[in-house]
């Protein structure tokens, strides 16, 4: 594994937890709180959004349209089981969401997941660099690389580790604030 390849990766685990904070609910509506609701639609899971158009007309309510009015309940159902916390209220054509304020207890349940999630991103971020080393080390036994070359290439790998999870570290910090202030 190249730096520039392990680099990649992590950019994509802090994108990925980012998505992951974005699933948190704050009290304001958000479509991204539906971003991992599957829907059973003709015997296959089926994301929402890609069954539905999702839109937040206020601070405190989302609507979600499907395209195929005969996905309405399923949907409805999907949303009834999901981890989202929400109650679907059903009118025929459209369902609407109802986001109510956070009480304190929520807010801490809020923001020990967002923590979770947070670990979640730096653990796979050691793992990358686990990854990485064990390359390293290899192209060293095997004389690819010098072992300057090698304590240098482990020096980067180490401050691009500490650069994502302290990246990381500022996502969450960002959205405990967030969770608090709304």
């Amino acid at each position: 594994m190249k730096l520039a390849e392990a680099e990649s990766t992590m950019q994509k685990t802090v994108e990925a937890t980012q998505r992951s904070f974005n699933t948190i609910r704050t009290g304001r509506a958000n479509a991204s709180l539906l971003d991992r609701v599957m829907v059973e639609y003709y015997g296959s899971p089926t994301s929402l959004k890609s069954l539905a158009s999702i839109s937040t007309p206020d601070a405190t309510t989302i609507t979600i349209q499907p395209f195929d009015r005969s996905t309405l309940n399923s949907i409805e159902k999907a949303i009834s089981m999901s981890d989202v916390g929400l109650t679907p209220n059903n009118d025929g054509s459209a369902i609407r969401l109802n986001i109510p304020p956070l009480t304190s207890e929520r807010r801490k349940e809020f923001i020990k997941l967002a923590a979770k999630y947070a670990e979640e991103g730096k653990v796979a971020i050691r793992n990358i660099r686990r990854d990485a080393l064990e390359t390293i080390r290899k192209q060293e036994k095997s004389s690819e690389v010098t072992e300057d070359e090698a304590r240098d290439l482990q020096d980067q790998l180490q401050k691009l580790t500490n650069k994502y999870i302290e990246r990381i570290e500022e996502l969450l910090a960002e959205k405990d604030k967030e969770i608090s202030t709304v």
